[in-house]
């Protein structure tokens, strides 16, 4: 039996005018909208729908608003919303568990928002950044990370077969792309992000949000979660609760979910939430797969 796999997209995908569809076109968006703005204490909506490409890139800004984008993009699909899986690209994690159920909206935006809140801070403590390295198996990239000795470099997203993003201090970064190249890297190009994300130096963030987790209720799915840091199926509210966590610092195995997902019987994958980014990553690991 064909199965519906529903994908949500992580930072990175937000654009000006984001979710603006979805408001003009129905009265759930608006009450979420109008919700998201309460909870946050300022107009989230404004900025997504009005704002400026430099207001949405902060990370304070880009990830409610991609949650929000994503998370009314399920909800206006009402009971056409069946999913029999759902994955999240790291910020999307958190989507997909308002989507199967695990966290109430409010939680979810709650727990978005101290999560970019304490990665900004973690960012601003050390300088770090990202880079993504094109046209290398896993293997050597893991490998040449590990020799570098002049700071913290490690794996943070597998994105798909030849495409890695690596995560670390800026001078480590720097010495890891020198290498990858010589090493046969089509192309090792240093992010335009804020820090380094899926790494030992989010330990701060980890630490904060922590107890945020700890504390907000999270319900028994309605379908699978496949999370980041196992690429397995989960439906333990404990379990997602303690992979969520460990998300900020462990690399994200997107990669290794999607190819979860079809060896589970996924045969559809459907993207919401901005931009298709992720249709794109899921052609390169399962290309037989139906997209939408």
């Amino acid at each position: 039996m064909s199965k519906k796999a529903y994908i949500f997209p992580g930072q990175g995908a937000q654009f000006v005018g984001m979710g603006k569809d979805l408001y003009d076109q129905h009265e759930i968006a608006r009450n979420l909208f109008s919700k998201a703005d309460e909870i946050l204490g300022f107009s989230i909506s404004n900025e997504m729908f009005n704002g400026t490409d430099e207001s949405l890139r902060q990370t304070k800004i880009t990830q409610p608003a991609i949650f929000i984008h994503s998370v009314v993009a399920a909800k206006c699909l009402g009971s056409e919303f069946e999913p029999d899986m759902v994955a999240g690209h790291s910020l999307g994690e958190f989507s997909a568990l308002v989507a199967n159920g695990t966290l109430s909206f409010e939680d979810g935006l709650k727990l978005v928002y101290q999560r970019a809140m304490a990665m900004q801070e973690a960012c601003e403590m050390k300088p770090s950044t990202m880079a993504a390295v094109l046209g290398l198996d896993d293997a050597k990239v893991e490998e040449i990370c590990a020799s570098i000795t002049s700071g913290v470099v490690v794996p943070a997203n597998y994105n798909c077969p030849g495409q890695l993003v690596i995560s670390g201090d800026v001078d480590a970064i720097n010495e890891a792309c020198e290498k990858l190249k010589a090493a046969g890297a089509k192309r090792a190009l240093v992010l335009q992000v804020g820090g380094a994300f899926h790494s030992p130096l989010m330990k701060p963030a980890e630490d904060k949000l922590a107890k945020a987790i700890e504390n907000t209720h999270f319900n028994a799915p309605s379908c699978p979660v496949y999370q980041n840091v196992s690429a397995k199926a989960e439906t333990d509210p404990q379990v997602i609760k303690d992979n969520l966590l460990k998300q900020l610092t462990a690399p994200v195995k997107w990669t290794q979910c999607v190819q979860s997902m079809v060896t589970d019987g996924a045969t559809k994958f459907i993207e919401l939430g901005p931009g298709k980014v992720l249709q794109g990553l899921v052609k390169k690991i399962a290309p037989s797969s139906e997209l939408a």
